[in-house]
C-alpha cells in the first residue's frame, strides 16, 4: 500500500538491470483492487485482538492480476508458472540458499503485508490452487511492513541473475557462498591509515599464501561469529590446514562433525 517504499528499486545494480531489461520488475498499488470509496485494505480481526488484518478479498484480486490467473498470460502454466513470496516474521528463515531458489524462478510474486498481516486464507488459497507459495522472514524482529523486506529479497535475488553483478566471480567468495563461511577481510588503498597497515601477505603478490590467508582468515572469522555455520561445515571438505585454523579456534572433530572443544564456550 506504500508504493513510493519501493522506489529505491531503481537504483544500482537492481535499477541498472531493470533499465537495461534484464530484470522485469513492477511495482503495484493494492488499493488499485479495492472497490469501495476509501479504497479499504483491511478490517478487524475475527476473535478480537489488537490490530487489523489485511483483507482476502483485495488480496486475492490483486495477486490473480499480477499472476496472470484472469487473463491466462501465466507463462501458460496457470498457478503454477507463479511462485508467491510473502514476507512475514512468522514465515521460514530468507537465506543465501532461498535466494539461490527462487533466483531460477520465471514469475516472483511479492506480497508486502500491512499491520497484523495477510489473511491466513490467501496462501492458503494459493496454496490449494497448485501455486508455490513461500513465507519468508528476514530475520527474527517485527517491522512495519514488508516492503522492507521485499526490498531485502529482490537485491539479494536479483543480484544473482545473469548480468546484474558486473564482475560474476564476486559472487564466489561473499559471505554464506557455497563455501559456507564468512567472508575473509577487505582491503584497498593507502596500504597504510591512521598507523593501521594492510596485512604484508596482501602485498606479497604470491597468489597462493594470498589464497590461503584469506581462507584461515575467513574460518576464523566464522568461528568466532557463526558457530551454527562452523557446525554446519562437512568436515570431508576441509584440508588438514583448516582443521588446524579450527582447532586453534576451539574447534575439534566429534563423531565425524565440528564442535567446540570442552573447554570453548556453549
Amino acid at each position: 500500500i506504500f508504493p513510493d517504499y519501493l522506489a529505491a528499486l531503481d537504483l544500482s545494480l537492481v535499477g541498472k538491470a531493470r533499465a537495461a531489461g534484464i530484470l522485469d520488475l513492477r511495482v503495484h498499488d493494492l488499493r488499485d483492487w479495492t472497490t469501495d470509496r476509501h479504497r479499504t485494505v483491511d478490517d478487524t480481526p475475527f476473535g478480537g485482538g489488537a490490530g487489523m488484518v489485511m483483507r482476502p478479498d483485495v488480496w486475492g484480486r490483486a495477486i490473480d492480476d499480477v499472476a496472470g490467473l484472469t487473463t491466462g498470460t501465466a507463462d501458460g502454466g496457470g498457478a503454477g508458472a507463479v511462485h508467491l513470496v510473502v514476507p512475514t516474521p512468522s514465515g521460514e528463515t530468507f537465506t543465501q540458499r532461498t535466494a539461490e531458489a527462487l533466483a531460477t524462478e520465471e514469475h516472483l510474486v511479492v506480497a508486502c503485508g500491512r499491520y497484523e498481516g495477510i489473511d491466513a486464507r490467501v496462501a492458503e488459497h494459493y496454496r490449494s490452487a497448485g501455486m508455490r507459495v513461500s513465507e519468508l522472514s528476514i530475520g527474527d524482529y517485527v517491522l512495519n511492513g514488508g516492503e522492507v523486506a521485499a526490498l531485502v529479497m529482490v537485491e539479494a535475488v536479483g543480484r544473482l541473475l545473469p548480468g546484474v553483478v558486473g564482475n560474476p566471480e564476486s559472487l564466489v567468495e561473499e559471505s554464506h557462498g557455497a563455501a559456507g563461511l564468512l567472508e575473509y577481510p577487505v582491503y584497498t588503498k593507502p596500504p597504510a591509515w591512521d598507523d593501521l597497515e594492510v596485512p604484508d601477505v596482501l602485498l606479497s603478490g604470491h597468489h597462493a599464501r594470498i589464497h590461503r590467508w584469506r581462507r584461515d582468515q575467513a574460518l576464523r572469522r566464522t568461528a568466532a561469529r557463526r558457530p551454527d555455520m562452523v557446525r554446519a561445515l562437512a568436515v570431508d571438505a576441509l584440508d588438514r590446514h583448516d582443521l588446524e585454523v579450527l582447532a586453534e579456534a576451539g574447534w575439534t572433530v566429534v563423531d565425524g562433525r565440528l564442535d567446540r572443544a570442552a573447554h570453548g564456550a556453549p
